[in-house]
């Protein structure tokens, strides 16, 4: 199982702005190539941060890309679910009905328990935490 390529593009790029000082932008080339992404499928990821409200635009001379809050207020899961929509591990976690089991198997509870963990890791490790990582 991993997150799609593009939420982890999304997550480098907001990790690269979360390095900037308040209200200062970035370029997107800057960004693409400090990060390595491919700048065609960075200008998509920052089109979807923007529309989910964790990235603010502008465009000219002055222009660029900056965070829209506080990399402490900012977790990496609302990251991944702008890009991916919500993590799920398995249809059954989702909708019990979809298992032919009916919810009458054992790994039904494993899969549950190991999405939440995975969730709540995200939800409560904030961009602020991530910079201040040894790298």
């Amino acid at each position: 199982m991993e997150i799609t390529r593009q939420a982890d593009y999304a997550l480098r790029a907001m990790l690269f702005l979360a390095k900037l000082g308040p209200d200062q932008h970035a370029a997107t080339s800057v960004i693409a190539t400090d990060r390595k992404i491919p700048q065609s499928f960075l200008a998509k990821i920052i089109s979807q941060l923007s529309i989910a409200g964790l990235i603010h635009t502008s465009r000219g001379a002055h222009g660029g890309v900056s965070i829209a809050r506080s990399p402490s207020d900012i977790s990496l899961l609302e990251v991944v679910e702008a890009i991916d929509g919500p993590i799920s591990l398995n249809e059954c976690v989702v909708n019990s009905k979809s298992c032919d089991f009916n919810g009458n198997c054992p790994l039904n509870q494993i899969w549950c328990e190991t999405q939440q963990t995975l969730v709540n890791k995200l939800r409560t490790t904030s961009f602020e935490e991530v910079v201040s990582l040894k790298q």
